[in-house]
């Protein structure tokens, strides 16, 4: 690199020792009618400035990437935010400069030209280009906050927009998810209220007012047991309705030429297009032949249970006699009923059994075994 700019320096010589060479034949007054005699001082001064720069041209190589290694540690002990903002000043500077000395160029003094005011543009463009540096630099903080106010209200902005989109996703998500109408059964249960804080239902709950009526009637009754349940299926329904992670309708639809509440839900349900919640056996085998879809909890329970195959062994305690004779009734630790052929007379024992079959229905599953 550096023998590239030997060269470059050396060849700068010839346009300068012309140059001279120029002015030396005007100062003289050298006059020739020879054209060679003419040129020949111009080719010796392009000859000489290449030869003299060429000679010197080491030590200006040198003094010239000194000069460089210099600004580059200089540069270095800058902050680079310094650099950016003194920069910006140094543009705006230079640009207030260029409007300032405008006018100029179109100014001339007699015998001077325009040199006085090409000297004063040049002092004024240094001026201005140091004073929009030093102020940059010194106006750094405010720089800053100006442009960390402009970038963090783009954030806010785009923030703001992104949340509106996912507002209006899950505004229309809710909307194309099917309603589920909820029914007296499955709000006494309790588990749906779980399986909402778990996140497992999405949509839209409707809860009948002939509903909460029915669940009045049984908080009211003379039963204590029934008295109970009513209760607790009025309490369900206020932390349902005061639950952040689903949306809850009362409607006061009702049709009053229907006396069951189980047929008022599939009446709704299918003038609504919505699904009915139930862990009622029957009102589930009156929706599949309205081919009305039923959400049941004891399905989804049944489900997740762990499977059990024919051919497989467990141990099981019997606890009780079977409807059948000679049948003895065991229950796996989730509930899960166990039938066991001839196992009447192991009652009160634990016995290793094989599974020969698997029942599974909406009203639970059964296990049959033998010993």
């Amino acid at each position: 690199m550096k023998k590239i700019t030997r060269v470059l320096i050396s060849l700068i010589g010839i346009p300068l020792g012309i140059g001279i060479a120029w002015a030396v034949v005007l100062l003289s007054g050298f006059r020739t009618n020879s054209t060679l005699t003419a040129l020949f001082p111009f080719f010796l001064g392009g000859i000489l400035g290449f030869v003299i720069l060429f000679l010197i041209s080491n030590f200006l190589t040198e003094f010239i990437y000194d000069l460089i290694k210099r600004a580059e540690n200089k540069l270095d002990e800058i902050p680079t935010i310094d650099v950016l903002t003194g920069t910006l000043g140094v543009i705006l500077g230079l640009i207030l400069a260029f409007f300032i000395t405008r006018p100029f160029s179109e100014l001339s003094i007699p015998l001077l030209g325009n040199t006085v005011f090409v000297f004063l543009s040049v002092i004024i463009y240094l001026f201005l280009g140091i004073l929009g540096w030093r102020t940059a630099v010194r106006a750094k903080p405010d720089i800053r906050n100006f442009f960390t106010k402009i970038v963090s209200g783009n954030i806010e902005k785009r923030s703001e927009k992104k949340d509106k989109i996912k507002e209006k996703i899950k505004k229309n998500l809710h909307d194309t998810v099917k309603p589920k109408i909820l029914d007296t059964s499955v709000i006494i249960d309790g588990r749906i209220l779980d399986m909402i804080n778990a996140g497992f239902i999405e949509g839209k709950l409707i809860v009948p007012e002939f509903v909460l009526e029915e669940l009045q009637h049984i908080a009211d009754s003379s039963d204590d047991l029934k008295r109970q349940r009513g209760r607790r299926g009025l309490d369900i329904i206020n932390e349902i309705k005061n639950s952040d992670k689903i949306k809850v309708q009362i409607t006061n639809k009702d049709y009053k030429d229907i006396k069951e509440v189980d047929i008022k839900l599939l009446k709704m349900a299918k003038d609504l297009d919505a699904k009915v919640f139930t862990n009622d056996y029957n009102l589930n085998k009156v929706a599949d032949v309205q081919d009305i879809e039923v959400l049941n909890i004891n399905d989804l329970v049944n489900a997740l249970k762990a499977v059990v195959l024919a051919g497989e062994t467990m141990d099981v305690s019997i606890i009780k006699a079977g409807k059948e004779k000679g049948q003895g009734i065991g229950y796996l630790d989730d509930g899960t009923m166990i039938v066991v052929e001839d196992g009447e007379k192991y009652i009160g024992k634990t016995v290793k059994v094989t599974v020969t079959s698997v029942l599974q229905t909406s009203a639970g599953k059964m296990i049959f075994v033998k010993p």
